[in-house]
This record gives structure tokens, sequence and C-alpha cells, in this order.
């Protein structure tokens, strides 16, 4: 799975699955584009990591919700190479049973995770278009799939991706332009770590796997989608949750 020359746009690529994916993608040989949402630090430290398998790396600190921010990074992967590659990645929670859901807190979750990720994706459809290849994979979860009592919102979002990405697929498909999304499942991440202990247990106890993934993990599922080995994949979601969902 060389990716060598390719340059990829990952969007909440400072820590946990999206710097993952830009140290996996970076260690392929792809330069890589990340935004970030406010930790600068983190995302400097994602630079120099990515920095040190010899690709090169970009962060710009941007909102998923604004077409000037996706048009932003879509101008810096431009600087590195080109667009190759697209991992809408970014994401948010705001938990909370549907009856006392807010409405600012379900439409703060739908416009990061699915609006976000349509913005970014129409940024780069036009290059890709005249490239006529591109590959793109959406973060959609086991959520999307299976539903999660408290999480009416990001169930919706990641289902919303779901349906995105296949009718996109749809769409450019004829052109060499590839859209998968991938569904992880429970990812060791610094959100996931937030969770109590029993709740940490309760999740394990429902994986046949009876573990817990690892960012890497779902960054190696990426790797492939988007690589030329995947070239005849499209309008795919693969689950990354150790048979959760199955």
């Amino acid at each position: 799975m060389d990716l060598t020359g390719k340059t990829a746009i990952v969007t909440g690529g400072s820590r946990g699955i999206g710097r993952a994916i830009c140290l996996e993608l970076a260690r392929r040989g792809a330069n890589v584009a990340f935004s970030y949402a406010g930790n600068a630090a983190a995302a400097q430290e994602t630079v120099e990591l990515v920095e040190q398998t010899g690709a090169t790396a970009r962060a710009v600190q941007g909102d998923v919700t604004c077409a000037d921010a996706a048009k932003e990074l879509v101008d810096a992967a431009k600087e590195l190479g080109g667009v190759d590659i697209l991992v809408n990645n970014a994401g948010i929670t705001r938990d909370k049973l549907a009856a006392r859901m807010s409405e600012e807190d379900f439409d703060a979750v739908i416009a990061t995770n699915l609006k976000g990720a349509f913005l970014m994706t129409k940024a780069v459809l036009r290059p890709m278009m005249r490239a006529k290849s591109g590959a793109i994979v959406n973060m959609a979860s086991v959520v999307g799939i299976m539903g999660n009592a408290g999480q009416a919102n990001y169930a919706a979002s990641k289902a919303g991706l779901i349906g995105m990405t296949k009718s996109i697929a749809r769409e450019v498909a004829s052109i060499g332009i590839r859209v998968n999304a991938v569904a992880p499942g429970y990812i060791e991440t610094d959100m996931t770590a937030a969770m109590p202990e029993a709740a940490q247990q309760a999740m394990c106890s429902a994986i046949p796997a009876a573990r817990a993934g690892k960012p890497e993990d779902v960054a190696h599922a990426v790797a492939f989608l988007v690589s030329d080995e995947a070239a005849y994949i499209t309008g795919q979601v693969l689950a990354v949750d150790g048979g959760m969902a199955m």
C-alpha cells in the first residue's frame, strides 16, 4: 500500500484516531495536511511525528462547519503537491437522552460530523474530478449502524455519513473517484478514556474480540481503502469493531 507522491487531507488530525491516520498515511509515503480545532500543541506534535517519517505535514486550524476553512485546508494540500486523499475524521459528541437533549446539542453534532464532511468533500471534488482520480474515506461509527441510547444526535450524524458516502460514491465512480466509510467500534482514545470504568467494561463485554480497538486498527483500514489495492472498492462501509456490530 504505497502512497508515495500522494497528498492526504485529514480533518481532526491532531489527536486520537486522526493522528494515527496521519501517521499511517505518512509512513506509506503521503504528505499530510490536517485540520485541528484548537489544541495547537497537539497539532504541532502531530506535525513533528509526521515529519519524523520523512513526509511533510501542514496543520491548519479551522472550523470544519465553515466552507472557508475547507478551502484553506485544500489550499494547504495543494501546496504539498495536490489533493489525492480526503479522510473526514473530525467529530464531536454531546451525549444525552433524547428527552433531555437540547436543540443546540443536536445541531452542533450534526453540523460538525455531517455538514463538515459534506463541505470538505465538496471542496476536494473539483480538483479530484480534474485529475480523474481520488479517494475519500468518511469516519462513520458502529453507532450509526446499531444506534445507542443517549446518542441520538451522534448516531444520526454517523448514519447520515453512511448515506452520504453511498450517494456520492454513485455520483463520482465513473470519474475515477472512490468514496468509502470506516465504522469504528469501541476504540481507545482520550474520549473513551473519560468514560466511567464500569461503562468501559460493559462496552468490552459486548465485543466478540473481547478487547477495545486501538487508533492504529482504524488507521490501517483507512490506509487500505485509500490505496491502489482498493481500486475496485467504492460505496462500502468497513466496520473496525472486533465484531461488535455483526
